[in-house]
C-alpha cells in the first residue's frame, strides 16, 4: 500500500452499521478479490474487493471476513482470515499482514490464518440459521469472470444446502451510499492529488504535444503523491476525439485550434476522484468554443443546485435535460420544431448530450446504489454535463465531485480551475 493507515475507527463503524441490518442468527461472508492473470506467469496489480475493504480495511489478497453478530462466543462474532505468511513468501512476494497488524488495521480482535476458515465457519454455522453471500450486483456489471465470491457461493450452497440464504449486496450497497466523514476526507485527498496533476499540465499543453504525454504527466504526479495511479482508464482526447465518450487510445497529436478534453481522477486509499476539464490546446478559446463551454458550465452549476436531499437520479436527470435543452436552443443546435417532434424516450437534446449527468462516487468510480434511492446528506455524486458536436470537432465536458449536505453541497473540486478566463490565464502565465 502506498497510502498510510486509514484508521480502524472507520471500519469498526461500518461493521456496526451492517450488523444492525442482518437477520437474527445470521452469518455474513466476504471474500477478497483474486489476483488476475495476464499471460504466461504475469499478473495484474491487485485490487481489493470493495465490500471487504469497506468493512475491514484489509488490502491484501486471500482474505476472508466473517461476521456473525449473535454467535454465543464473542470471539467468533467477527473473524478475519488472512493469508498465512512465511519466510519464503516474504522473499518472493514481500511482507504480508501478521495477525497483530491485521487487528490494528481492522479493529477485529480475532484474526486467524485462512486455512482455519472451513473449520471455524462450520462451528459458527452450528448456531446460525441464515447465511448472507456477497456478489457483484452493480447495475452495469457485465463481467463474465468468476470471482472468489462466486466460487464460494457455489461451494457453500452445495455443502450446506439446508440453510436460508440471503443477498448481502442490497444492504451494504445502501450503507456505502452515505459516506462517513473519514471517507469524505479520503475522497477530498484524491481530488487534491487530481488538482496537482491538472495544474501541472496547464503549463505543458500546446500544439505538437501528444495525448499520451499528458497522460504520463498525470500518472507521474499521482504516483508521486501516494496514489496507486488513475482511478479509471484516463480519457485524454484532443479535437474530435472528445466526441467519443470512452476514448482511451490517447495516441494523437494535439493540434492548434483544437480543444483537449481530459477525464481523469486519482485514486487514493482505494477511493476515487473523477474530474473532467476541457481546455484550449493553444491557450485561447475561440468565440464558438467559449460559447459552448459557458453553456456546459451553466448546466453544471444548475445541476449541482439540484443535488439536494429527497431528489432521485431519474427525476434529477429529467430536470437537467430540460436545462440542457434550453442551452442547445440558444447555441442553435436544436430548435422548437426538433423539440415538438422529439421522441419522448430519446429527447432532441440527446443528440448532443447523450449520457447521464451524475453518478455515485466512492470506492467504485461508478459507486454502488440503486438509482431510485433518494438523495441524502453524505452522498457523493459527480456532476458532468457535456455537449458534443462532431461536425465542429467540439467536445466539451466539465465534471466536479459533490457532497450533498443538509442545506447545500460541498464541492470537493472547488479549488480546481474551471472558469474559462482562469484557465486561459494559467495556460499563458
Amino acid at each position: 500500500m502506498k497510502y498510510p493507515p486509514i484508521g480502524q475507527e472507520l471500519f469498526i463503524t461500518n461493521r456496526e452499521k451492517l450488523k444492525k441490518r442482518l437477520k437474527p442468527n445470521s452469518v455474513a461472508i466476504f471474500n477478497s478479490n483474486d489476483i488476475m492473470p495476464t499471460n504466461a506467469d504475469g499478473t495484474m496489480p491487485f485490487r481489493q474487493n470493495n465490500n471487504l475493504l469497506y468493512l475491514s480495511g484489509i488490502d491484501q489478497e486471500e482474505s476472508i471476513l466473517m461476521i456473525a453478530p449473535d454467535f454465543p462466543d464473542p470471539k467468533l462474532r467477527e473473524v478475519l482470515f488472512v493469508k498465512k505468511t512465511s519466510e519464503l513468501i516474504a522473499i518472493w512476494e514481500g511482507h504480508k499482514y501478521t495477525k497483530e497488524e491485521a487487528t490494528k488495521e481492522s479493529g477485529i480482535a480475532t484474526v486467524l490464518w485462512k486455512d482455519e476458515f472451513e473449520k471455524t465457519f462450520q462451528m459458527v454455522l452450528a448456531e446460525s440459521e441464515n447465511i448472507y453471500l456477497d456478489s457483484n450486483e452493480h447495475i452495469r456489471n457485465g463481467n463474465e469472470v468468476e470471482t472468489r465470491n462466486d466460487r464460494f457461493s457455489d461451494w457453500c450452497k452445495d455443502k450446506f444446502p439446508h440453510y436460508e440464504y440471503d443477498r448481502i449486496a442490497p444492504l451494504i450497497y445502501d450503507l456505502r451510499t452515505v459516506k462517513e466523514n473519514r471517507e469524505i476526507e479520503l475522497l477530498r485527498h484524491a481530488c487534491s492529488i487530481t488538482e496537482i496533476g491538472f495544474r501541472k499540465i496547464l503549463g505543458l499543453v500546446k500544439p505538437g504535444v501528444w495525448e499520451y504525454e499528458i497522460e504520463a504527466e498525470y500518472a507521474y504526479e499521482f504516483l508521486k503523491n501516494r496514489s496507486k495511479g488513475f482511478g479509471y482508464e484516463p480519457i485524454i482526447a484532443g479535437g474530435g476525439n472528445a466526441c467519443v465518450l470512452h476514448y482511451v487510445d490517447n495516441n494523437q497529436e494535439l493540434k492548434d485550434g483544437d480543444l483537449l478534453l481530459m477525464d481523469v481522477g486519482a485514486e487514493y486509499a482505494n477511493y476515487n476522484a473523477d474530474m473532467t476539464r476541457t481546455i484550449p490546446v493553444n491557450g485561447k478559446f475561440t468565440a464558438r468554443q467559449r460559447a459552448v463551454y459557458e453553456a456546459v458550465l451553466r448546466v453544471k452549476n444548475a445541476a449541482t443546485e439540484l443535488l439536494m436531499p429527497g431528489n432521485t437520479i431519474p427525476e434529477y436527470h429529467k430536470e437537467v435535460g430540460l436545462i440542457m435543452q434550453g442551452e442547445l436552443v440558444s447555441l442553435g443546435l436544436i430548435d422548437k420544431t426538433d423539440i415538438k417532434n422529439q421522441n419522448p424516450d430519446w429527447p432532441a437534446y440527446k443528440k448532443y448530450f447523450m449520457h447521464g449527468t451524475s453518478h455515485h462516487l466512492g470506492l467504485d468510480v461508478h459507486d454502488v446504489a440503486s438509482i431510485y434511492t433518494k438523495f441524502k446528506p453524505g452522498m457523493v455524486f459527480t456532476v458532468e454535463p457535456g455537449i458534443y458536436i462532431p461536425d465542429e470537432a467540439i467536445g466539451i465536458r466539465l465534471e466536479d465531485d459533490i457532497v450533498i449536505l443538509e442545506d447545500g453541497h460541498d464541492n470537493l473540486m472547488g479549488n480546481i480551475p474551471i472558469q474559462a478566463d482562469e484557465i486561459e490565464d494559467l495556460m499563458n502565465s
